[in-house]
């Protein structure tokens, strides 16, 4: 195939990076990838050691690039300053150097959260890096993903172990997005390139399930996936936050279930907006989530997760 030039990215060794660097050189680009440590060498592929935070590591990034593909991003941070910096100065820092280095093209990955910005300080972080690139005057496409699965994802692991036990406990009641991030990582491909219809555009993107999935309904898809029914508890909000706490004393640093997410958790809606979604002509999902939940489910397997 033939190239498509220069991208820089962010986020290239985190679930969705990989899933998407693949694509990228799939598709024909050439891709300089930011990275914290030494990577393996890949042909389609320039390792530039540095971080969000280290600006001259940004501008190597940058050298020579057409657009720049944001995805790095901080999940979990102990405070509020954890998520500033990695998910507001890091977009700042970032978008400097591409405004610097003569980069017009931006497509930078939000996060669902960002809509409703007063329930967690991570969707306030993600909120005020949108504003910062909506503002940036560059060409710029930000995309908010729901929740995202699919082989190597840690998150939604949890909710395969517990599965695999026969019970999973869930939030509040309420309903949500899913995308397989293969999706995801063909959505940002093929957002890279200016398009008439995606600049200066928020989109959001699902698996295009009607309506959502309900959590209980989700979980029992899990199940479905592993062979087995499971038994669904959804937990009141102070239990939720209770086990939150709990998980943080447990694990510490690693804990997946923080209070700040059991926060925006307990939210009743986090399905898509149709009318936000990508233009069909440009986009459409492939993976049916159930035959993409069974697939993770075989992969969790082989690699000895489950």
């Amino acid at each position: 195939m033939a190239g498509r030039g220069v991208v820089a990215l962010t986020g290239a060794t985190g679930f969705v990076g990989r899933a998407t660097l693949d694509r990228l050189i799939e598709a024909g680009w050439h891709v300089r990838a930011l990275t914290r440590r030494s990577q393996q060498a890949r042909p389609g592929i320039t390792w530039v050691e540095g971080a969000l935070d280290r600006p001259e590591s940004l501008a190597e990034l940058c050298e020579g690039a057409e657009a720049v593909l944001h995805i790095a991003g901080v999940v979990n941070a102990p405070d509020a300053a954890g998520f500033e910096a990695g998910n507001v100065m890091g977009t700042a820092n970032l978008l400097n150097a591409a405004r610097e280095l003569g980069i017009s093209r931006f497509v930078h990955v939000s996060s669902l959260s960002a809509r409703e910005p007063q329930l967690s300080v991570y969707g306030a972080s993600k909120a005020k890096g949108e504003k910062l690139v909506a503002t940036s005057m560059l060409d710029w496409t930000i995309i908010r993903p729901p929740g995202v699965y699919g082989p190597g994802d840690t998150e939604v692991l949890e909710m395969f172990k517990m599965a695999a036990r026969g019970f999973c406990l869930l939030p509040p009641a309420g309903k949500g997005s899913w995308i397989h991030v293969d999706d995801l990582a063909r959505l940002l491909v093929v957002l890279l390139p200016r398009h008439e219809d995606a600049t200066a555009r928020l989109f959001e993107a699902d698996d295009d399930e009607p309506g959502g999935w309900e959590h209980r309904r989700f979980a029992r898809a899990i199940g479905w996936a592993l062979g087995r029914r499971v038994a669904t508890i959804a937990a009141p909000r102070p239990l939720l936050f209770a086990a939150a706490w709990g998980d943080r004393m447990v694990r510490g640093a690693k804990a997946k279930l923080t209070p700040d997410r059991a926060s925006y958790m307990s939210h009743p809606d986090w399905v898509i907006s149709r009318d936000a979604a990508p233009p069909a002509a440009l986009w459409t999902p492939l993976i049916d989530t159930r035959e993409g939940l069974k697939q993770t489910a075989r992969w969790y397997k082989a690699e000895g997760w489950l």
